[in-house]
């Protein structure tokens, strides 16, 4: 084939909805089937069965560890988890500056400042043993980071974290202060496990066209936080909580649906780019939270079984159901944790699967760089002399 036909621009659906774009060996999303995978697992049974550590193990080295790679692997991680002296210096300004936006934005700036601290260097530059390194020592530090950030802006002191605990165990204790107990620490690792990767999504997307520049780890993962950070993306759980505060009770969801559907507005907690049928996380989620029970599980449960069949009536053969925003909510907030951190708990997960896709990028030196479709006024036009004065 002749160059020039060989790089002719290709019209790509709206979104690159649909579009492969590379092949990757992590995992995906099987949107008709209502399944999603990590390499070779179903990611529901990992997360009801396995530890958090187990499956970024997995995600990183492409196998399940037996008990001694466990064993030093949790041991090598929960050894990187405190931060070096400059950045916990800086930590207090960051979340002055940032009180209005929460950790998430200080995360970005703070992830900047430990890649430089620690000496991260370009992808392009260091071999694979260096890119695990990094991204090892930025995954464990990630939850200390949002901890931290979000005790300072309460204006609490931020608690060190413990070798002694697992991943999730650790990330509750550096929250609240208090050791876990253990029903919530099994609720919240299965959720942050079953969050770790979701396919090709904007922000796994942006990290690996980051990676493909040969960038370093710290730039890979600060790109992929800004694509979460918005609203449809990685915000949308206590938005999620939000709407059940906003219909109240059972007999208002009628109503209250009929007025978001009026208005064109978006039922958060419904509906999903990829899955058309039951997102396999909400199902996981949601008996996640009818097991604690109480008066919040049992009206979510009541808000999906009516939204849906809304739906249904307004936007026939749409295949609209609850996603995993919807139970995200219930079972973070069943367990304690404050609304402002619901997005950045999800980030402390999903930071391992940006770094295993970044590592996977890193192994092919082709750049991704897209096309655009000019449509503007037609070129060249003579450019006007400067007006006199």
């Amino acid at each position: 084939m002749p160059v020039a036909e060989a790089n002719a621009p290709i019209d790509a659906p709206r979104g690159l909805a649909g579009v492969v774009v590379t092949e990757t060996r992590l995992g995906d999303v099987r949107g008709r089937e209502g399944f999603y995978h990590y390499r070779q697992y179903s990611a529901v049974e990992l997360a009801m069965n396995r530890g958090f550590e187990d499956v970024w193990y997995l995600m990183f080295h492409g196998a399940l560890p037996d008990a001694d790679q466990l064993a030093a692997f949790t041991a090598e991680t929960a050894a990187l988890r405190p931060l070096p002296a400059a950045v916990r210096e800086a930590l207090p300004a960051l979340a002055r500056a940032g009180a209005l936006a929460g950790p998430l934005a200080g995360l970005r700036t703070a992830l900047s400042l430990l890649g430089a601290t620690a000496g991260f260097r370009p992808l392009y530059d260091i071999d694979a043993d260096r890119r695990r390194a990094d991204a090892l020592a930025a995954c464990a530090a990630v939850p200390t980071l949002l901890t931290a950030l979000h005790r300072l802006g309460q204006g609490l002191r931020p608690i060190e974290p413990r070798a002694d605990l697992g991943h999730a165990a650790n990330y509750l204790y550096m929250l609240t202060g208090e050791e876990p107990e253990p029903d919530r620490v099994r609720a919240i690792e299965a959720y942050l496990i079953s969050t770790i990767d979701h396919g090709f999504n904007a922000s796994t997307f942006t990290a690996r066209v980051i990676a493909s520049t040969g960038a370093d780890l710290a730039a890979c993962l600060v790109g992929a936080i800004g694509a979460l950070s918005g609203p449809l993306h990685g915000g949308a759980p206590s938005r999620a909580l939000d709407m059940l505060d906003a219909i109240g009770t059972p007999d208002r969801i009628d109503a209250w649906v009929r007025e978001q559907m009026r208005r064109g507005d978006r039922i958060m907690g419904f509906g999903h780019a990829v899955y058309r049928t039951e997102d396999p996380r909400s199902r996981m989620l949601r008996g996640i939270a009818e097991r604690f029970g109480g008066p919040l599980a049992e009206f979510a449960v009541q808000v999906e079984a009516r939204v849906e069949e809304l739906l249904a009536e307004f936007k026939p053969g749409r295949e609209l159901h609850a996603n995993v925003e919807l139970y995200a909510g219930v079972v973070m907030e069943l367990c304690g944790l404050p609304r402002e951190m619901f997005t950045p708990t999800f980030c402390a997960a999903r930071a391992v699967g940006w770094s295993a896709n970044v590592l996977e990028q890193a192994e092919d030196p082709k750049i991704i760089r897209p096309a655009a479709r000019y449509v503007g006024p037609p070129p060249p036009q003579p450019v006007p002399a400067v007006a006199a004065r």
